[in-house]
């Protein structure tokens, strides 16, 4: 089945645009509704969202899983290669052979996870699901795929359970970025990346490193994570999710392109036709995050239609 999406409707920003503190003002768009979802300007716990520099022991462990992460990501931890002796995470993860279930049931079983690098959240994660999926569907009420993508963008941090092998979480969670190439700064802790293996090495440490310029995304070897497995799953199982939402869903933690403006370089058109999806989906995965919780039960029919229109009824993970 083909699904034929329509352009998000918000008047063009640049893709290359840097974050910045003031980055809400510039996250305004137009909406079918009066009401459209306003980013809001402290998180859950009265500070700024995605504040990597504030001193309080949250921050303290989020900057230590970051180390951890930029140290340990490196391309022969993520690549697919019968030579590596050791599995990688992709020829590992990509077999689906940890469990068989239904969406929602995943959904369920991801309020068992806390995503230690998440400084703006610490609710259940069906929650925020919802919370996005819900502020989604308000402000985009006829792309009934984007609601389904936001209700499972997030459904990847399974692995790190013990069921799906208990990977760490520096290999599950966390903004995702680039290996073979150079580290760029706009990463969260850059400083860290000075102690990774690749970070000195000649062939991965340029602005291209092993890639060519436009090769597009789908041939850049990410760090591993929730994302890319999630991806893995939609597309081994067969959902039907346009181009855009499986995009979403694989690049979502990607804060370096799709806030930062950086490693453009390496994208091919649909890769910048996909990118407008993503920064429409961000808005809402980033700021919707709230004290206030969404009734499962009440919402859980519509979700389930959208389940049943996208994925098989049970799925292999």
């Amino acid at each position: 089945m083909t699904i034929s999406i329509d352009k998000p409707m918000f008047e063009e920003v640049s893709a290359f645009q840097k974050k910045s503190e003031n980055n809400t003002r510039d996250l305004t768009m137009a909406s079918e509704h009066d009401e459209a979802f306003l980013a809001p300007e402290m998180n859950a716990f009265g500070r700024q969202f995605r504040n990597y520099d504030a001193e309080n022991e949250r921050q303290k462990s989020v900057e230590e899983f970051y180390r951890l992460q930029h140290i340990n990501q490196t391309v022969d931890f993520v690549r697919v290669s019968k030579l590596i002796r050791v599995k990688k995470m992709r020829a590992e993860y990509g077999k689906l052979d940890k469990m068989v279930m239904s969406i929602w049931e995943c959904c369920e079983l991801l309020n068992d996870v806390v995503d230690e690098s998440d400084p703006d959240l610490d609710e259940p994660q069906i929650q925020h699901l919802l919370q996005s999926a819900e502020a989604i569907r308000k402000d985009y009420p006829n792309e009934e795929w984007l609601h389904l993508t936001a209700l499972i963008h997030d459904l990847g941090k399974v692995i790190t359970l013990p069921q799906f092998g208990g990977l760490p979480q520096w290999a599950t969670v966390g903004d995702t970025f680039p290996v073979g190439c150079a580290f760029d700064e706009s990463n969260v802790h850059h400083k860290y990346f000075s102690e990774n293996p690749d970070f000195h090495n000649q062939a991965y440490n340029t602005k291209s490193g092993i890639y060519t310029e436009g090769c597009g995304l789908n041939n850049v070897m990410m760090s591993w994570g929730h994302d890319d497995y999630m991806y893995l799953v939609a597309k081994e199982n067969g959902s039907t999710l346009p181009s855009a939402g499986q995009f979403i869903i694989r690049y979502h933690s990607f804060y370096p392109l799709h806030t930062a403006g950086e490693y453009t370089h390496l994208m091919n058109e649909e890769d910048k036709e996909n990118l407008k999806w993503l920064h429409v989906f961000n808005k809402y995965d980033l700021y919707s995050k709230s004290k206030v919780h969404v009734d499962v039960e009440k919402v859980k029919p519509y979700y389930m239609s959208l389940i049943r229109k996208y994925f098989p009824e049970n799925l292999r993970w």
